[in-house]
């Protein structure tokens, strides 16, 4: 693979007009319709110049692909072109990859009727999968059309091997490269049916690793994320925002942090002040001496996240007056309570949780003479930034020049940037290129958080011990953020009643990795457990004969059982627990095994286990790193992470007090496999998340016969449900 390390920064970006007018090759352009994808000649290209290129062959067999991936360590920028490069039979040591531009309507992936760029939800190669094929399929078929005609042969007998032509009775070859030097591509492109497309077992490279693109710079130094990004005339801000999340600046010290050294301007945003100097040291020293008054609601600097995940949230589930929204019924659930022979009921809670990404937030923005913003960032949605960008500082999207980069984590928080609107603010206020970051502290308090939950658990078994009815009711702040993995199609319980009940707190919100998948399977496999331990069987087993599994569950659960050797007894000391895990199409289960110091109260996890049903795993190897990565996310939130509020504002503010897992503490084995499936690709990039909550809570209650109902399980929650 060529590493070409762009340098946008310094030369203002070529562009895409500049790609395409510079190429000198083949060039193949995609136009993205309600037929889906067609290739579009050098000509047509440019006569629509605001459509770039997917691919480009020049005549040296460089090829060049555009990558969607935004990437922040999962490697989906190497992922989705793999797929293209595929069809297109590429040599994949002669490809080169550049960034697509933030342009949704020529880049984006085709979902529920609209296109979007955002790297989100484990979509990146579920979303792109079909349509890559496609256009590597179409591309190669252009390079066949234009080599049958140069040797006056049918195209029928041709094929290709990597980055070559070959006429099958001669024996007679041609580079990509070659071709590219005389090829034309007509008015009317050929179409691509599905027979064309390749089989499973001629994929060269869909199924095999290849080394990621971005490695090599990450590991020498030379990758470039938006905190690396000079501009020349480029000045330094930082921005400080309310205690009390909804506050705004009344007034605060200006005239002194002017006089202080370096600093170039004060400037109030709507949310907080920005600080700005010529250096990052003396934006610092003015943020530490700032004094600003704000205005904030009573009620807002009244909120207590403790009292009310401890006490509110549990009387709004038992109010039957409360406001309710049903998110999934089947059956008749009263009449399957009703009938039971025995039920249960069960609660969990889960607190806030922190992205805790390892780069602070930062953005740079450069307005130019022309009218046009430029901004250099990290994101996760490179088309959505570009115009929420561009409608903040009431500019058209084609005024906003957008500059991709690395991210150093992001985990649903870089899905928004607006830190990068911030920094744009603050370049038209000054009339200078600004880098503005976010310290760690700033970025704590003024979060954009997992909410936190309660959730109210209740199941009805039949005279056999079946599971009938099951019912459950979240209630929290977050909305559409307390539901995800709520359902669960994995289990067929024929009557189910599930709610939801909101509260509303002013506090930030966001995405978080897996979303409420940890924290709703946290309580479904936690409570299934504990039914299985009154039925005084084995957990799996109960799942198998009384949960009425599905097939595609019960595959991966027995996949796990047997890599896990789950029913060998354990040493002394140490316990298995399993959940199911799923997210984004995947399902998979898990197994942990845990041990715990009782005096201390901490769980340590040891080996960790997970079969997953992800369909075609395009990359195994960076499949596997993320389901791994995920995992490890998963403890750090299950067995530390938690911010709490008191007074309207964040109590914690970096590491010291916001705790995530240090790598002593990480398990001794991972172990990952992957189902054998020839169908589409599913999500894997969070999956790894889920299971883990439940899995270490029922390994917990296996290792000491005690429950855990609160996530995090600190070493303070631990002592207390052993003392229960």
């Amino acid at each position: 693979m060529t590493v070409q390390k762009r340098t946008e920064a310094m030369d203002a970006n070529v562009g895409r007009r500049g790609f395409l007018k510079g190429a000198g090759g083949l060039t193949f352009a995609v136009a993205l319709g309600g037929s889906g994808i067609s290739l579009i000649g050098p000509a047509e290209a440019k006569a629509a110049r605001e459509i770039s290129a997917w691919v480009s062959i020049s005549p040296d067999n460089l090829i060049t692909i555009l990558t969607p991936g935004a990437e922040m360590g999962q490697g989906s920028m190497t992922g989705v072109p793999t797929i293209l490069a595929d069809e297109l039979d590429a040599d994949w040591s002669k490809v080169s990859l550049e960034w697509a531009p933030a342009d949704a309507a020529i880049y984006g992936y085709e979902n529920n009727g609209s296109r979007g760029m955002a790297i989100v939800g484990s979509r990146a190669i579920k979303l792109y999968y079909d349509q890559m094929r496609q256009a590597g399929a179409q591309a190669r078929k252009i390079l066949l059309i234009n080599a049958a005609q140069k040797w006056n042969v049918p195209v029928a007998e041709l094929k290709t091997e990597p980055s070559v032509v070959v006429h099958s009775p001669t024996g007679r070859r041609m580079t990509y490269g070659e071709i590219a030097s005389f090829a034309k591509i007509p008015a009317a492109m050929p179409a691509v049916g599905k027979d064309e497309l390749k089989k499973r077992s001629d994929f060269r490279l869909i199924g095999k690793s290849v080394p990621r693109y971005d490695i090599p710079a990450k590991v020498n130094g030379s990758a470039q994320f938006s905190i690396d990004v000079q501009v020349p005339g480029m000045v330094y801000a930082s921005t400080v925002h309310s205690p009390v999340q909804t506050g705004k600046p009344v007034s605060w010290n200006d005239g002194k942090i002017r006089a202080m050294s370096g600093v170039i301007d004060v400037v109030q945003l709507k949310t907080g002040i920005a600080v700005v100097a010529d250096s990052m040291e003396k934006v610092l020293a003015a943020r530490d001496a700032l004094e600003v008054k704000w205005k904030t609601s009573t009620k807002d600097e009244g909120y207590d996240s403790v009292k009310t995940l401890t006490e509110d949230y549990p009387r709004i589930a038992a109010d039957p007056a409360s406001q309710k929204k049903t998110l999934d019924s089947k059956g008749d659930d009263k009449a399957a309570f009703a009938g039971a022979a025995k039920t249960f009921k069960a609660d969990y809670r889960s607190d806030y949780g922190y992205h805790a990404q390892m780069e602070p937030l930062n953005g740079v923005a450069r307005f130019n003479a022309d009218g046009t913003l430029e901004v250099w960032e990290g994101t996760q949605a490179p088309s959505r930034s570009r115009q929420n960008i561009a409608k903040a500082m009431g500019l058209t999207t084609g005024q906003v020049i957008h500059h991709q980069q690395y991210m150093g984590g992001a985990f649903g928080r870089r899905s928004i940037t607006d830190y990068t609107v911030e920094a744009a603010m603050i370049a038209r206020q000054v009339k200078r290129p600004v880098k503005m970051i976010w310290t760690r502290e700033e970025d704590v308090a003024y979060g954009m958080f997992r909410p936190q939950a309660f959730l109210c658990m209740e199941a009805a078994l039949d005279a056999a011990g079946k599971v009938i009815g099951w019912r459950q009711c979240i209630v929290g702040d977050g909305k559409n953020l307390l539901v995800s993995g709520i359902k669960i199609p994995y289990y067929k319980v024929p009557n189910q009643h599930i709610e939801q009940r909101g509260a509303s707190h002013n506090i930030r919100l966001k995405h978080w990795r897996a979303v409420a998948h940890p924290f709703n399977l946290f309580a479904h496999e936690g409570f299934i457990d504990e039914m299985a331990a009154a039925e005084n069987m084995d957990p799996l087993e109960f799942r198998r004969q009384r949960m009425s599994m599905t097939k595609k569950a019960r595959d991966v659960f027995d996949k796990v059982a047997e890599m896990s050797d789950w029913t060998t007894k354990r040493p002394e000391g140490r316990a298995l627990g399993l959940s199911v895990s799923e997210r984004s199409g995947s399902l998979g289960a898990g197994v942990v095994e845990i041990s715990l110091d009782r005096d201390s109260g901490k769980i340590r996890v040891h080996k960790v286990w997970v079969a997953i049903d992800g369909g075609t795993v395009v990359q195994p190897d960076a499949a596997r790193r993320n389901i791994e990565s995920g995992i490890i996310y998963g403890l750090s939130s299950v067995l530390k992470e938690r911010a709490t509020i008191k007074n309207g504002a964040v109590e914690q503010s970096n590491f010291h007090d916001y705790e995530v897992l240090r790598m002593s503490e990480t398990p001794e084995e991972l172990h990952v496999a992957f189902m054998d499936r020839d169908t589409s690709p599913t999500g894997l990039g969070e999956i790894g998340n889920p299971f883990i909550s439940a899995a270490v809570a029922n390994a917990f209650h296996k290792l000491t016969g005690k429950r855990l109902y609160h996530m995090p399980f600190t070493p303070d929650r631990v002592k207390a449900a052993l003392k229960a």
